[in-house]
C-alpha cells in the first residue's frame, strides 16, 4: 500500500505544483493563453465545473460537492483494493488515479472548479478542450489498471 500512497502523493503534488507555476507564476489566470510549442502545446485557462470535457457542468455549487465526495469515495475504494494487489504497476496505477482525483477535488474545494490549462493540438485537429496533470494521472492509472490489474482480486 505504501507504493500506492507514494504514487498518489506524486500525482497530487505534480498537479498542484504545475498549476501554481502556470496559473500564477506565468500568470495564465490573467493572460488566458500562452503558446508553448505552437501549434502542438498551448496553455489555455479553463475552469471546469463538470467532469471530463465539461460534461455535467452547469450548477457549479450543486455538482461541486457531489464530485468532491465521489473523488474521495472512489479513492477510498481504490486504496482498499490496492492493499490486495500483488503487481507493483497496479499499485502505481491505483495511486495515479487517487492522486489525480484528490488533486481535482482539492481544486473544487479551493476554487469551486477544476483548473485546466493543457491544450494539445496535432495533425490539423483543433482541440477545444483543456486538461491538467491530474487528468493525465487518472487516465494513465485507469489504462494501467485495465492492462495490468490483478484479475482475481478486483473485489475489495
Amino acid at each position: 500500500m505504501r507504493l500506492t500512497l507514494l504514487s498518489a502523493l506524486f500525482w497530487f503534488a505534480f498537479d498542484q505544483i504545475s498549476k501554481y507555476l502556470v496559473l500564477y507564476q506565468l500568470d495564465l489566470v490573467t493572460l488566458g493563453e500562452i503558446e508553448v510549442l505552437p501549434p502542438y502545446l498551448t496553455f489555455r485557462m479553463g475552469w471546469n465545473t463538470g467532469i471530463n470535457f465539461g460534461l455535467l457542468s452547469g450548477s457549479a455549487d450543486a455538482t461541486r460537492w457531489l464530485f468532491v465526495a465521489l473523488a474521495f469515495g472512489i479513492s477510498a475504494w481504490l486504496l482498499s483494493w490496492s492493499r490486495r494487489m500483488s503487481k507493483r504497476i497496479s499499485m502505481l496505477a491505483a495511486g495515479a488515479i487517487i492522486g489525480g482525483a484528490i488533486a481535482n477535488a482539492f481544486d473544487r474545494v479551493i476554487y469551486g472548479a477544476v483548473a485546466d490549462f493543457l491544450n494539445t493540438t496535432c495533425c490539423g485537429f483543433q482541440n477545444p478542450y483543456a486538461f491538467n496533470f491530474a487528468d493525465v494521472g487518472i487516465f494513465l492509472g485507469a489504462f494501467g489498471l485495465l492492462i495490468f490489474a490483478d484479475e482475481k482480486k478486483i473485489t475489495p
